[in-house]
């Protein structure tokens, strides 16, 4: 999860962490949502075990209220076993 320059709040998947946030900073590869709202800032990452836990886990971060994933990024709020 990344905070955008307006302190909006973007999740996504990526095998690589470095090259992804270089892209959400540069260029065209980056993210439309965060082109318009850079720099963006790394704050939360967590790994998964294949691409189709990434997803899930990636939906399940996106369905949290705002109030929640900030929880999540001060680590106020644990993501136990999978299950948020």
């Amino acid at each position: 999860m990344v905070r955008c320059s307006d302190g909006t709040l973007y999740t996504g998947i990526t095998n690589d962490l470095e090259k992804r946030i270089e892209a959400h900073n540069s260029g065209k590869t980056g993210a439309r949502y965060t082109r318009s709202r850079r720099p963006v800032t790394l704050v939360y990452s967590e790994q998964a075990g294949s691409k189709a836990e990434a997803a899930s886990l990636e939906y399940r971060i996106k369905k949290l209220p705002r109030a929640k994933k900030k929880e999540l990024v001060k680590g106020q709020f644990k993501i136990m076993n999978g299950k948020l």
